[in-house]
């Protein structure tokens, strides 16, 4: 599903140079959970950004389903992140003055689903998170283990085959964080590929594989369970 060879990355800040990722190479199979695990300031973060395309490597390249996403022009891989890939965030990064259905059906809207298509499919959504009786409240109206659900609702409403989870439960205390893992392990089993920065043992126990950075390199891999 996923490989890159050699992803480095390079910020540079007024004459200052900082290497945050050293040519890292990764495979990610379809159907696999990684977490990727390590110190504060070691990559995490950036290389979750370079797979989402939402950032550049200064070197390196990456292959998304066979195709080099790097050849692909900036509207191009707009198109293939909105289709075919899905984020939650640790501050859950909803919009207050949309309701919880509001904020789960607008990646629909962005795509041009029809209505009734929408409807369905945000009715289906709310219904396997629980949130039947919150579709009609705002963010603030609900605690952050709900607001997390709401998140991964709206990430996985359009059925991306790969959801990027940064640090998802950070936020949480521990029990809606172990419902918000319980969550994401579920659409793993449902075929859904998890790749999720996370600094918790626990959590990472849900995932199939740890890979751990140090310094902005993959320093080793530990398969958890089989795929």
């Amino acid at each position: 599903m996923i490989i890159t060879n050699g992803l480095t990355k390079v910020f540079k800040s007024e004459g200052v140079e900082t290497l945050a990722l050293k040519e890292v190479s990764l495979k990610v199979n379809q159907g696999d959970f990684i977490a990727i695990m390590g110190p504060s300031g070691c990559g995490k973060t950036t290389l979750l950004n370079l797979l989402g395309l939402i950032d550049e490597p200064t070197a390196g390249k990456y292959f998304y389903f066979g195709q080099d996403v790097y050849t692909l022009s900036e509207r191009q891989k707009t198109e293939l992140r909105k289709q075919n890939i899905g984020f939650v965030f640790q501050n859950f990064n909803l919009i207050d003055d949309l309701t919880v259905y509001e904020n789960i059906e607008l990646p629909l809207i962005y795509l041009g689903w029809k209505k009734k298509a929408r409807n369905e499919r945000v009715a289906e959504v709310i219904n396997n998170m629980e949130l039947d009786h919150r579709q009609k409240l705002f963010p603030m109206q609900l605690s952050g283990g709900q607001q997390q659900r709401v998140a991964v609702a709206r990430a996985i409403v359009a059925k991306p085959p790969l959801l990027l989870a940064d640090e998802p439960t950070g936020n949480l205390d521990s029990l809606h964080g172990e419902e918000v893992m319980s969550i994401l392990g579920r659409l793993n089993n449902e075929g859904t590929t998890i790749i999720m920065v996370t600094h918790s043992q626990s959590d990472a126990a849900y995932s199939r594989k740890i890979v751990h950075l140090f310094d902005g390199q993959i320093i080793n891999e530990n398969i958890i369970k089989g795929s």
